[in-house]
């Protein structure tokens, strides 16, 4: 790991725990092991740190996305047509590994208590948390449903709603055992039961 991996990786742990006001650059130089001096080196302020971390975190999603086979955001048809093909089986076992990739990747769950803990703090800052994994989800998934629905491959209904339907009880088990991975088997029992009530209700039957 590089010096300035080393930076963005122990501001993030930091961030995570103290949030981003409450961290201060020299924090991050002294855990990194280097003196503020040499830390602006690398990058210009807290805020460009800050920044690399979102960017980091975007990049992780796109390629645990390829890591997983899941189609490109920007070919609506093209992701249509793999998820067309996934029965109820493998929508579970697709909805398990992205969940478990979220609960329990270092990164990932790091951010995602920095978002939390911004949530009161730096309404700036939860934004991008919200952005990232509240709104850019709902819209794509919105999208995606859309499409699935003008091919006749789910029922028609409000694709938005849909959206809604399906993620928030994902986003609310990340929330619950984000801080008890113990009890990650509870947390999957309960999100097979409900891709697989999502997938009854909304598929359509025969196809």
């Amino acid at each position: 790991m590089t010096t300035k991996e080393r930076i963005v990786d122990e501001a993030l742990s930091l961030f995570s725990v103290n949030g981003y006001k409450g961290t201060s650059v020299k924090r991050i130089a002294d855990a990194v092991g280097i003196k503020d001096s040499s830390l602006y080196k690398h990058f210009k302020s807290k805020q460009e740190i800050l920044d690399t971390i979102v960017d980091t975190m975007r990049q992780h999603i796109e390629d645990i996305s390829c890591e997983f086979g899941l189609p490109a955001d920007d070919n609506i048809e093209e992701a249509a047509a793999v998820y067309a093909a996934f029965d109820e089986k493998m929508l579970v076992e697709l909805s398990n590994k992205i969940f478990l990739f979220y609960l329990n990747d270092s990164f990932v769950s790091r951010f995602w208590r920095m978002g939390t803990i911004e949530q009161f703090q730096n309404p700036e800052v939860y934004g991008v948390f919200k952005k990232l994994f509240l709104e850019d989800s709902i819209a794509y998934q919105t999208t995606l449903f859309a499409e699935l629905s003008r091919q006749d491959i789910f029922i028609q209904a409000d694709p938005q709603v849909m959206a809604v339907y399906f993620y928030t009880p994902i986003f609310f088990l990340l929330n619950k055992y984000a801080s008890d991975v113990e009890h990650e088997e509870e947390a999957l029992e309960i999100l097979d039961k409900q891709v697989r009530e999502f997938y009854r209700i909304y598929r359509r039957k025969g196809v």
